[in-house]
């Protein structure tokens, strides 16, 4: 048994079943259950997945941006953890890179996508 096969199986029982193929260029809402004190809420964070990182399957970040008035606003969520309670697709727009980072820099007209129906 190969190293990348070994930690394959260590890894197997701490993924999260229902977890959808998420790429680049979805809008998603993520619902994130956040502990304060003793109480627990969900918080929902709505926006567009812009790059997706990690090697193995449960090390995958996603960082979701969203722009709240003037200002965009990102945040860096595992897709395993067990914080996360869903991750909703809400729409797919057309994208060519993995990364689409540059649509940071971009705003009005220019920051628009085509949406894949």
């Amino acid at each position: 048994m190969t190293n990348s096969e070994l930690i394959k199986k260590i890894q197997l029982p701490f993924l999260q079943e229902g977890r959808e193929q998420i790429r680049t260029g979805m809008e998603v809402e993520v619902y994130q259950v956040i502990k304060e004190g003793g109480k627990e809420r969900i918080q929902r964070y709505k926006g567009l997945v812009i790059s997706i990182a990690g090697k193995s399957e449960l090390e995958k970040n996603i960082t979701v941006r969203r722009k709240i008035g003037a200002f965009g606003v990102e945040k860096v969520f595992p897709i395993h953890s067990s914080t996360i309670q869903k991750i909703e697709i809400i729409r797919q727009f057309k994208v060519r890179r993995k990364s689409i980072k540059f649509i940071r820099d971009l705003t009005g007209k220019a920051a628009r996508l085509k949406e894949v129906k």
